[in-house]
């Protein structure tokens, strides 16, 4: 607490001292208090935090806010739009047929000679109640009567111990472990209350460990495969491993995913060799790969522009996000590629708003620095700006190559439900156990994007044929 008793006595010199120290102290704490506001003010429509961040107690006008802009069609479905609904079949399993009165409830009247006009149909679709099969195998024992020598039948390749559970039910398990995300110990329970059969953690754990081994070829295919793609997105996220942070990294594209983990979220080497164009968030580390043209994610900037524009008040970050929603409108209008003179008259208006913004901030007094180090600390706003200027190639990319998304949505969702895997379970114990996890989510993932049955393709893996995924 500073001492003003004494401030009458000061000679000239030493108040304008003490008012210049005064002064930036009170800028100083300007400064924090505006950061803190800000900290405050972030929530998942203005950054990257996620959702569940928000809290409970969200803003309700934050319920329905939406970066879209109101079009002009009425929500729901479209006029021409393909509906689906459950329809009767031709041939049910099973017909009961009910019998119809045989007086007649209005005047009572005896119907029971007369013959039937129409038959109403209902049709009703449910499943048998799950049960067990169990097939026992046996072959004969003889003994030669010349040489004593003990013959026998040959078990199927597939038949290994006296007891053992079916390639189905271990598909079904593994599917809803690493589909659905059940841990092992609720998953015994989910087999003891559907079939009956109390399948063993240990028993799920193995049979993890042997899909892992039999898909090796086909996660090193995808890997191949999808960093041969013209367009490909990356995004990371951090994994708890044996009680510490590791790293899940992701590439993919619209038919391809591929999962890594690793020690260090600074691990890329291995995509060293990418080729064609890869979109991402803007981490600095990815344009160290030189071979590629990037592409950034413009729903990173739309959030951050709408920090800037409810938080800090920057008018020209209300002009340039809705300069990107428009070029976003334009994307999604031309598929075949945007008219060039659109295209110009969306440069010259980034170049516009990107000026206006450089200028306001000119304006603005100096951030108070630490030490006489070091480059001259910039307002957030004005880091963004800087970005949009040194990356602009990369921020309208979209806007001249056809094949590059507005977004980095498709590696968002792609790593969306590993995180939902790691709030469900925690984590992983062993290293080894989360890149089995891994190459499994690449195999069942790549195999949903193009449209394969997804239990079925875990039945076949099980029994050795991966062959479906080399057919291309």
């Amino acid at each position: 607490m500073h001492d003003y008793g004494n401030v009458l006595g000061m000679s000239p010199e030493e108040k304008d001292r003490k008012i210049e120290r005064l002064e930036q102290e009170n800028q100083a704490l300007r400064e924090r208090i505006a950061e803190l506001e800000r900290y405050l003010g972030l929530n998942s429509e203005t950054s990257s935090k996620p959702p569940s961040s928000d809290g409970l107690k969200k803003k309700s006008k934050n319920r329905t806010k939406s970066l879209r802009e109101k079009g002009l069609r009425p929500s729901g479905g479209q006029l021409g739009h393909q509906g689906q609904t459950l329809e009767q079949v031709l041939q049910p399993d099973t017909i009961i047929e009910h019998t119809t009165p045989c007086l007649c409830h209005g005047c009572g009247c005896d119907v029971s000679q007369i013959s039937v006009e129409r038959i109403i149909k209902r049709q009703v679709f449910d499943i048998p109640a799950p049960q067990i099969i169990v097939t026992e195998h046996q072959v004969g024992v003889k003994q030669c009567p010349q040489c004593q020598s003990t013959i026998q039948g040959r078990f199927p390749e597939s038949v290994k111990a006296p007891v053992q559970y079916g390639v189905r039910i271990k598909a079904v398990a593994t599917y809803l472990h690493h589909q659905h995300f059940i841990p092992e110990d609720r998953l015994s329970e989910v087999f003891q209350d559907i079939f009956g059969c109390k399948i063993t953690p240990g028993t799920i754990a193995n049979t993890t460990k042997l899909l892992a081994q039999i898909i090796e070829p086909v996660v090193t295919k995808i890997e191949k495969s999808v960093k041969e793609s013209p367009v490909k997105h990356l995004d990371e996220t951090g994994f708890r491993i044996g009680g510490k942070t590791q790293w899940l990294h992701v590439v993919s594209t619209e038919q391809l995913s591929w999962y890594r983990v690793s020690n260090k979220r600074k691990d890329i080497e291995i995509l060293s060799e990418l080729k064609g164009t890869v979109v991402h968030d803007h981490w600095k580390p990815y344009y160290q790969l030189n071979s590629v043209n990037h592409a950034l994610c413009n729903a990173h900037h739309l959030r951050e522009l709408t920090a800037l524009e409810e938080i800090e008040l920057e008018s020209w970050a209300k002009s340039m996000k809705k300069l990107l929603l428009l070029a976003c409108h334009y994307k999604n209008r031309y598929q075949s590629g945007i008219p060039e003179n659109i295209v110009a008259r969306l440069n010259q208006l980034y170049e516009q708003i990107l000026k206006r913004g450089l200028d306001f901030h000119q304006l603005q007094p100096p951030l108070a620095r630490k030490g006489n180090r070091g480059r001259q600390k910039r307002r957030v706003g004005h880091n963004l700006l800087v970005r949009f200027q040194n990356f602009k190639i990369d921020v309208l990319r979209f806007l001249t190559d056809t094949n590059v998304p507005f977004t980095n949505n498709q590696a968002e969702r792609d790593l969306r439900m590993m995180k939902c895997k790691q709030k469900i379970s925690g984590g992983f114990r062993s290293f080894s156990n989360a890149v089995s996890f891994a190459n499994i989510r690449s195999f069942l993932s790549t195999a949903s994007k193009q449209g394969f049955n997804l239990l079925s393709v875990l039945i076949d893996a099980l029994q050795g044929n991966i062959s479906i995924f080399f057919a291309s």
